[in-house]
């Protein structure tokens, strides 16, 4: 027994000596480092290399998630455009600008602020078992460039801004100790992205100063792999590897190379023996995976496991390196996006590196599974990563989701600089590529690479037609385009361009959504037919709503919403802070109906190529640029549901062609029904189904379509509805459902009376759309008013200058320099009598599209504080002005219900004019109106020009 034990020890041992053989060693750095900053740039002329740090901090991590740096002042060299200074001037602003009460408008604000150079030094102590081995250092995430010196000699420097930083110290580290003293730098040198690219500016992440992620010293023999990069070839079913391997015995040798994949379905193993040079050399093999390969897509995300090991022939010393890989091919065929030879959808949103918590991204698998499993319940499969590319966690959630992604080199090469031009950042765009590709490639998820956002230079176009023919040469495993946005050229795999949208800059108040009639038969066919390639409609959306301050106890790291604050309490100064939450929901149901809209004209689109949303959550910057139905936490905020978006937003939604939502019930309603389908595969044998409920659920009409077999593609016709509308008699607002096996959508229509019944002593009401002195008289005596205001006559001060619009808020204001509409929709009681024959929501609802349209928001900010408006409009939390689009008041002996709405101005083209008209007519004419607030004549006089 005592001999078997002992044999069992030493076949232990042996075991334990060839796992340390095969295996690499490595040394962990995180925690305690010691630490100064150096805002004076004298650190390296006077070799704080050579001294010990006084100062500590904990890595990883940043200074300001350590608490260091520079309280935040008027003066804080920030990184990033501020297109609005008017904090800087306005007196409104004065006392956010005091010091201890700063409170900035357009970002999130940190509790610490540092930009420049900062110095990290650690003691490690270097085993001997690591004498004649290869030594790495991996950071996994600098920001931004670093410089390494071991003991006093530099080591070198590295500035990627989207992969690890590592440096080969095996000429620096022999055993025993050794000081490791890292010089981080987050300024903007000569290399230039972008001030506003989300690699480094402030509207976001923050530009942060630090190293996050692993964190370690590595030894691997002499003879290693260096990297592995894998190419599928579905068609065939095996796989191509080349491997970069190093060789540093100084010697000519010879290596086996040794692979072995497993996964569902699969476990493979196959080697070859190569002769290898000094230095760098590359190895190429093949691998079948056999016919029980599972495919990689959004449905099945397979992924499998390699593991590649190195035998030295001389030494016998064994290398291994483990990568993930799938098995995919996306591709762009035509006009379409494909992915294993399948028609597919991109359904994106962008993430700008917005992480309020840490103000750094995050490099843990598990946050990023949380966040692509919320874009996937909300029926997206697809996300861009703006002018930045995120680190390899967020890859490897996106390979375990089933996510397309769209990595950029970490530029919008605008503003404060440009592309082409032969500046120093055109260089660094093919090293960072290279990087870049080295470092993911192998990700199933990684399917499509862009330069980066919305360039700018004189030389743009050639310069980015070859870097993208550059990469189609070298790597076909995904999809290219010059930039997101723009330019269109002929070597783009697909085109990003921001035409098909229903909002763009600079449209204001004449876009599709604000300046026609509400319908849902448009669609992007005639830009799409354009091109030769896939069209992916760019930054879609950019619908905006009222913030949520109790979000604001949530931003405890750091970073804090200190713009909320002030918004919060500007909104308090304007007694309205009881609404703030009324305001959240009534713009939020605004917003979600836009961004309905926006989707789902993309997918009616026949074989276009998806869209970009920017965004599903919040863009804290760029002047707070409030967009998401999340948060900036991807915290839902009360008004849609997972569920309820992923009825307008999926993989198979019903579509309905309408050309107008409003109707009189002498007409016939008439939609026409198609399918958006890209799914796991056809449907075979449906039934879709339709109804028309009204407000209590009630069906009013239903039918069923033919049976059908749905094939992968969007355009694909189910039928017709039609029907009169005669059986409606009273106003109201119906609802048309399609169901499509369990998935369902559905559209609000209005249907109104073509003639309504007579009111009643309508004769005592005089309408009128400017109090002259007889009204006045009339008023004074005791008689009832309608002032309907002319569109364009409220003067300034009462509201004349706020840019109303039925649409919300595009973007934010202050980045856009006003465009309009500068409000976000109506709020009201739905069951106030001077509404009850125009039937509404609490919230904007396309029936209120036409009073929006032909309105004067009316600026209480003077009147009385009695006066309450009965339909109100939420104005943009910058301003927060009390805006009313129709209140009521007493007048001397007399009542006047005064309309910012211009009721009268073609109304005979107008049936909801028409309709609201007569709910306030009838409710004037009745016993219900009567106001309680005061207001002289006078008061009311100065509201027109």
């Amino acid at each position: 027994m005592k001999k078997l034990t002992f044999i069992i020890c030493i076949l232990a041992f042996l075991m334990m000596g060839f796992q340390k053989n095969v295996q690499a060693q490595k040394i962990a750095l995180n925690g305690s480092w010691q630490f100064a900053v150096d805002p004076t740039d004298k650190g390296i002329s006077e070799a704080w290399y050579n001294q010990v740090l006084k100062d500590k901090i904990t890595l990883p991590g940043s200074m300001a998630s350590n608490g260091k740096g520079d309280d935040v002042t008027l003066k804080t060299p920030w990184t990033g455009q501020i297109v609005d200074s008017s904090f800087y001037k306005k007196p409104e602003y004065a006392k956010f600008r005091v010091p201890g009460n700063i409170k900035i408008p357009f970002w999130l604000q940190p509790v610490k602020y540092y930009k420049g150079a900062a110095w990290y030094q650690k003691e490690v102590t270097i085993p001997e078992t690591w004498k004649g081995k290869h030594i790495g250092l991996f950071l996994e995430r600098c920001h931004w460039e670093s410089r390494l010196w071991v003991d006093d000699k530099e080591a070198g420097m590295q500035n990627s801004l989207g992969t690890p930083h590592q440096y080969d110290l095996t000429q620096f580290l022999t055993p025993g100790k050794h000081r490791l003293t890292l010089c981080i730098d987050n300024r903007v040198k000569e290399i230039d992205p972008g001030i506003n690219s989300h690699s480094i500016s402030d509207h976001t992440q923050s530009n942060w100063n630090g190293v996050v992620g692993q964190l370690y010293l590595e030894a691997r023999p002499i003879v290693n792999i260096a990297n592995i990069q894998v190419y599928p070839d579905i068609q065939n079913r095996k796989f191509a590897v080349i491997a970069k391997v190093l060789n540093q015995e100084g010697k000519a040798t010879s290596v086996k190379l040794s692979l072995t994949v497993t996964g569902i379905g699969v476990s493979k193993n196959g080697s070859g023996n190569f002769n290898l040079k000094e230095g760098e050399n590359e190895l190429k093999m093949e691998l079948p995976m056999g016919n029980d390969a599972k495919l990689w897509n959004e449905f099945h995300p397979n992924v499998y496991s390699l593991t590649a090991e190195l035998t030295e022939s001389t030494s016998g010393n064994k290398d291994t390196r483990t990568t993930t890989f799938g098995m995919r091919e996306f591709k762009a065929v035509g006009k379409q996006l494909q992915i294993n030879g399948q028609p597919t959808f991109l359904r994106g949103t962008l993430e700008c590196a917005i992480f309020p918590k840490t103000g750094y991204p995050a490099t843990d698998v598990k946050e990023w599974l949380r966040i692509f499993n919320i874009c996937r319940a909300h029926g997206l499969n697809h996300m861009r990563f703006h002018s930045w590319c995120p680190p390899e966690a967020a890859f490897a959630a996106a390979d375990q989701t089933g996510f397309y992604l769209q990595v950029e080199c970490s530029s919008w090469a605008n503003q404060s600089t440009t592309i082409g031009d032969g500046k120093p950042f055109d260089q660094y765009l093919y090293e960072e590529s290279r990087r870049m590709v080295e470092q993911y490639g192998n990700h199933p998820s990684f399917c499509m690479m862009v330069y980066g956002n919305e360039p700018a230079g004189r030389n743009l176009k050639p310069f980015l037609s070859k870097f993208v023919n550059y990469w189609k040469d070298r790597d076909s495993r995904r999809i290219y385009t010059a930039g997101s946005g723009w330019p269109i050229l002929p070597e783009n795999d697909y085109i990003s361009d921001p035409t098909p949208r229903i909002q763009r800059w600079g449209e204001g108040n004449k876009s599709i959504i604000n300046g026609q009639a509400p319908r849902t038969d448009y669609d992007w066919s005639d830009f799409n037919s354009k091109y030769p390639q896939p069209v992916v409609s760019h930054e879609i959306g950019q619908w905006c709503v009222y913030p949520d301050f109790k979000e604001i106890a949530q931003y405890t790291g750091v970073l804090r919403a200190r713009n909320f604050e002030l918004f919060q309490e500007t909104l308090k100064e304007h007694g309205m802070g009881q609404l703030a939450d009324s305001f959240l929901l009534a713009s939020g149901k605004l917003q979600a109906l836009c961004y309905k809209a926006d989707i789902e004209a993309a997918l009616r689109t026949k074989d276009f190529g998806g869209f970009q949303l920017l965004d599903l959550h919040d863009f804290p910057g760029q002047g707070t640029a409030l967009v998401g139905v999340l948060n900036a936490f991807w915290g839902e905020k009360g008004y849609i549901s997972p569920a309820e978006y992923k009825r307008f937003c999926n993989s198979t939604v019903p579509l309905a062609r309408m050309k107008k939502c409003v109707f009189t019930n002498d007409e016939t309603f008439n939609a026409d029904i198609e399918v958006a389908h890209y799914g796991d595969g056809p449907i075979i044998a449906c039934i879709p189904e339709w109804k028309v409920t009204d407000k209590k659920g009630k069906t009013l009409q239903s039918g069923k379509f033919s049976k059908i077999n749905i094939p992968l593609g969007n355009g694909f016709k189910l039928g017709n509805i039609s029907f009169p509308l005669t059986s409606v008699p009273a106003p109201e607002k119906l609802i048309l459902e399609i169901t499509l096996n369990s998935v369902s959508n559905s559209w609000d229509f209005w249907v109104y009376p073509a003639k309504n019944k007579d009111i009643k002593d309508e004769g005592k009401i005089q309408v009128v759309q400017k109090l002259d002195p007889q009204t006045i008289q009339f008023l004074q005596n005791g008689g009832s008013v309608l002032l309907s205001l002319k569109q364009g006559t409220l003067v300034k001060e009462m509201g004349g200058d706020v840019k109303i619009g039925f649409s919300s808020i595009f973007w934010n204001t202050a980045w856009t320099r006003g465009q309009a509409p500068n409000t976000l929709g109506i709020l009201c009681n739905p069951k106030h009598p001077a509404l009850a024959d125009f039937p509404t929501e609490y919230h904007s609802n396309w029936q209120w599209r036409d009073a929006m349209s032909h309105s004067n928001a009316i600026n209480l900010s003077s009147f009385p504080a009695g006066i309450k408006p009965i339909v109100r409009v939420i104005d943009d939390w910058f301003t927060n002005r009390p805006l009313a689009l129709i209140f009521e008041a007493k007048v001397g002996k007399g009542k006047i219900l005064v309309s910012g709405i211009d009721l009268i101005q073609n109304s005979d083209q107008r049936p909801e004019a028409q309709q609201l008209l007569y709910s306030l007519k009838k409710y004037m004419a009745g016993t219900k109106f009567a106001p309680k607030a005061e207001l002289n004549a006078e008061e009311l006089i100065k509201l027109t020009k």
